[in-house]
């Protein structure tokens, strides 16, 4: 369920419809709500599908984790690799 208060900001500032903007608001919720393995193993595949070496790949996703809104704990590299490879 999403706060009516913070659907109602997003219908009056965006211009979109309550319905819309409660789809939004779900939306958002749900994408920072991904647990941190997940979210680990889903950008170290999507990183890696683009090229990028594990090195490079690790790295960014230690800086996006620290700029989530609820930020996790710091993982060291070492941490991160162990969620994508057990």
């Amino acid at each position: 369920m999403v706060d009516r208060e913070l659907v109602a900001r997003v219908a009056q500032s965006t211009g979109l419809t309550e319905s819309d903007a409660a789809r939004l608001v779900a939306d958002v919720v749900a994408y920072f709500a991904e647990p941190t393995p997940s979210y680990v193993r889903r950008r170290h595949a999507a990183l890696a599908a683009h090229g990028l070496r594990n090195r490079e790949i690790f790295v960014r996703i230690g800086a996006e984790l620290e700029s989530r809104v609820v930020a996790p704990p710091a993982l060291s590299q070492r941490q991160l690799r162990r969620i994508v490879y057990g």
